[in-house]
This record gives C-alpha cells, sequence and structure tokens, in this order.
C-alpha cells in the first residue's frame, strides 16, 4: 500500500486523551498511508495536540472547522479535502480506538481485489463487539436489521463507521444532497455507493468499546435514523439518488 493513494480520515470532537494512543498505533503504519484528522473546534484542545504530534509526522494532517457540526459534515469535508488531492482510496476510522488501525491495510487491500466500498463488519461472521452493554448491542443489531428492511441494503452492518472507498465513488456522490449527520450518515453513503452500481464488500473486524471520552450515540440520533431510513428507502425507490452529472 502506497502512502500517497491512501487517506484514513478521523473526526474528533473532545478526544485528547485518546490521541496518545491512537498516535503510538498510527506510528507503526505511517508508510502505509496517511491521515487527516476533522477537529470540530474541540474545546479540550484536541487540534493544538494534532499541531504538535504532526511537527514530526508529515503523514499526519489537520483541519479544523469552526465548530461542532456532526460526523456527517466533518466526513463530507474530509472527503472534499481528499478528492483536492488526488487519493485513490479514503478510509473512515473513529478517534476512540474502537477500531483497530491495524485493519486498515486490510480494508484497503480488499478494495484493490475488485470492490468500490469495503466495509469493516461488526456481524458479518457473527457478533464481534467488545465490551458494549446489551441495550446498546439491541439497538445497533436492531437498527441493522431496520434498515435491510426498508433499503433492501446487502450489507449486515449499515451503521459502520470503518470502511474504504475508491476515488470513483466519492466523486459519483453529490455530496451536496447528502444530508444525514448521525450514524444514518454511514447508510446513506452504502444506500448511494449501492444504488450507483458500485460493488460493496465486507469485511469482519474486532470492534472495541472506547476507554476513554464518552460515546456521540444520543436519542437525537437514533431519532434521525428512525424517520430518515424509510426516507431514503423511498428516495432510491423513486430514483432519486442520482449519479452526479460531473463526476469522472
Amino acid at each position: 500500500m502506497s502512502a500517497k493513494d491512501t487517506l484514513v480520515i478521523i473526526p474528533t470532537y473532545n478526544e485528547a486523551g485518546n490521541l496518545a494512543p491512537l498516535i503510538k498505533e498510527l506510528d507503526s503504519l505511517q508508510s502505509s498511508f496517511e491521515v487527516l484528522i476533522v477537529d470540530d473546534h474541540s474545546p479540550d484542545g484536541t487540534a493544538r495536540m494534532i499541531e504538535e504530534f504532526g511537527r514530526t509526522r508529515p503523514w499526519l494532517h489537520l483541519l479544523q472547522r469552526p465548530g461542532k457540526q456532526g460526523l456527517g459534515k466533518a466526513y463530507l469535508a474530509g472527503f472534499e479535502w481528499a478528492l483536492a488531492r488526488d487519493y485513490e482510496y479514503v478510509v473512515e476510522m473513529d478517534a476512540d480506538l474502537s477500531h483497530n488501525p491495524q485493519d486498515v491495510p486490510r480494508l484497503v487491500e480488499k478494495c484493490r481485489s475488485g470492490y468500490d466500498l469495503v466495509i469493516g463488519s461488526r456481524y458479518v461472521e457473527g457478533v464481534r463487539i467488545i465490551n458494549w452493554p446489551i441495550r446498546r448491542l439491541i439497538i445497533s443489531y436492531c437498527g441493522s436489521i431496520y434498515t435491510r428492511f426498508w433499503t433492501s441494503l446487502p450489507v449486515t452492518d449499515p451503521t459502520s463507521g470503518f470502511k474504504c472507498f475508491r476515488r470513483p465513488v466519492l466523486q459519483a456522490i453529490d455530496m451536496g444532497k447528502v444530508y444525514s449527520n448521525g450514524y444514518v450518515f454511514q447508510i446513506e453513503m452504502d444506500l448511494y455507493a449501492w444504488k450507483l452500481g458500485f460493488r460493496l464488500a465486507e469485511l469482519p473486524i474486532v470492534f472495541t468499546e472506547r476507554q476513554l471520552g464518552k460515546s456521540k450515540m444520543s436519542t437525537r440520533i437514533v431519532r434521525e435514523a428512525m424517520w430518515r431510513i424509510p426516507y431514503l428507502a423511498m428516495q432510491a425507490h423513486l430514483g432519486l439518488l442520482s449519479r452526479k452529472s460531473s463526476s469522472i
């Protein structure tokens, strides 16, 4: 894997406590990919820490935004940054070490084998989640069933935030029409890729609950998913998830 053709995007908001162990993990893989941290003006000094780490790590980049605008908008800003710099593979990953950075090369290599979007799945070969409370596991698993019921997405873990896109997928999607901002953002991106005819695959990963900081899951995010998933399914049925006319 060439560092020049792969970018890992990591959104952050108040993740200062996780940065040192995260950077330590990434240090061992620095020849494999570059990293963009998209920080939503964290009041805990996350951006300042990234700037300090970046002084001796040319593979580490920072994109600062003016305030907390949500997961979806953070990733869209990161995608725009990646496309402007000609990366061929773009990976989404959490900052809290719930996703193992050592799995990034596996996701990219799976993409290289002939897929356009590879999803790191917690459910594709049985449940692979460590330290989640049973209530959250039930919500997540039922959310996957709910999503497949409405959309028919051929994916066992449509809300996974650990995935690899090939550049043409991001070029084809009209980012100005992607409005989801919580975890349903992941579903919307999967649905777009599938409906536009791109090849999807899942790769089993182990998801480990964060040790530091607070989960971003909230009742507002769950409510967004409840109404937006049927809405996205209707759009897909009506053929409104169209390819961007200027895509390459």
